[in-house]
């Protein structure tokens, strides 16, 4: 039998959290976290708007649905870890992961209270994809996660749309949830604004993560990342697989962006058009996720100066479910009526959101001299092993 040893934190997940957390803090300040609301570009001097525009459209370039797909990959890592674990010791985690999951939904519904657009509540439904699935085969898994990843109701909707049948996809609309959520932002005192949040903001944010993909993605990311923990993929030792990994994702990512482009010059029909930019984007994200995790990979197993400064990140990413939640706060906090309600540009959003990295890891980088998990994680972990009639540690 392997020893447990082997499963011991593994140094370069906390470095890919650690990385996808910041870029998502990057991303939602420049958001205004959900909060669009910005002063008017046209009293801009020209050099503000320039960089306004090349921040926002650069940023989104290199980590919008990029860097939540990291953490997709690492939550389903970070499961294989836990079951195998447990396994070893002759238990078996998957009643108790379900426990984990519901505790999940419960600190992404604190989260949701101050921001709309956050994931773990997604992640908590999900989740249950992944105590269903682990006994699999990898054979089968693979197949399963295929078929996630290219998206079956958008296939079905294009499929139907080219033959004429009719066709049916359950669909909530959004579009005055939305809208109740950014008058609470911009005129709510805080309890208004929660209230909102945890009703019409999740209805939004849950329907928009079924519009644009989002569910099948992170379900197959799940699956995914449950196998890159099953065959090591994050040891040393498969750093050329990733070099095969990087080879695919490079060439998969420049056709499926520039197709993302032109499609619309080509196809006229909103039924057929719409699913299947839902369809080439996922993929081009995820194409360009590898493309990341590859990476930093390889950086994080060179001996030279990449690797000690991706160590800086540990700490962050060791804390990451603490830092997701707490930026969504101090978000919040800053840009919404009952809070700040600064009206700040994209530059300087992108400052505010540099300064809140920088204040949380500073705190980071004490906490985990003397803990070793962040307050979230530790309550997790806490709850996750309390004892019940039907299960032991």
């Amino acid at each position: 039998m392997e020893s447990v040893k082997r499963h011991a934190r593994v140094d370069v997940a906390d470095v890919l959290r650690g990385f996808a957390v910041l870029a998502i803090i990057l991303l939602h300040s420049i958001e205004h976290f959900n909060f669009y609301q910005f002063p008017d570009a046209t009293t801009l001097p020209v050099w503000l708007q320039f960089t306004d525009k090349a921040i926002w459209d650069g940023l989104f370039f290199m980590f919008g649905g990029k860097a939540y797909a990291i953490f997709a990959l690492l939550f389903g890592f970070s499961f294989f870890i836990q079951h195998d674990n447990q396994r070893m010791r002759g238990h078996d985690f998957r009643l108790r992961f379900c426990c984990r999951l519901v505790l999940l939904l419960a600190i992404g519904q604190l989260n949701a209270a101050f921001f709309t657009g956050e994931v773990l509540v997604l992640y908590g439904l999900v989740g249950f994809i992944l105590p269903a699935v682990c006994r699999l085969s990898t054979r089968s898994l693979l197949w399963l996660g295929a078929v996630l990843m290219l998206q079956p109701v958008c296939l079905w909707q294009i499929m139907c749309a080219l033959t004429g049948l009719p066709c049916t996809v359950p669909a909530i609309e959004w579009g005055d949830y939305w809208q109740a959520t950014y008058t609470a932002q911009d005129t709510g005192g805080f309890w208004d604004t929660v209230a909102v949040n945890l009703y019409e903001g999740q209805l939004f944010s849950l329907a928009w993560a079924w519009d644009h993909g989002r569910v099948f993605q992170t379900a197959a990311l799940f699956i995914f990342g449950m196998l890159t923990g099953r065959h090591g993929w994050f040891g040393r030792q498969y750093l050329s697989r990733w070099s095969r990994v990087l080879a695919c994702a490079l060439v998969a990512f420049f056709p499926l962006r520039g197709l993302d482009g032109m499609i619309d010059s080509y196809i006229s029909s909103d039924a057929v058009l719409a699913p299947l930019h839902i369809l080439i984007s996922s993929l081009a994200n995820v194409s360009f996720m590898l493309i990341l995790v590859s990476g930093i990979l390889f950086a994080w197993y060179s001996t030279g100066r990449l690797s000690r400064i991706l160590a800086l990140l540990i700490p962050y990413g060791r804390m990451s479910m603490t830092n997701y939640v707490t930026q969504g706060i101090i978000g919040s906090i800053i840009y919404y009526n009952w809070g700040l309600h600064l009206s700040m540009g994209i530059t300087g959003s992108l400052m505010i959101g540099v300064a809140i990295f920088l204040a949380q890891y500073a705190v980071c980088r004490i906490w985990v001299r003397h803990h070793g998990h962040g307050p979230l994680e530790y309550l997790w972990k806490r709850a996750t092993w309390l004892e019940f009639p039907f299960g032991r540690r």
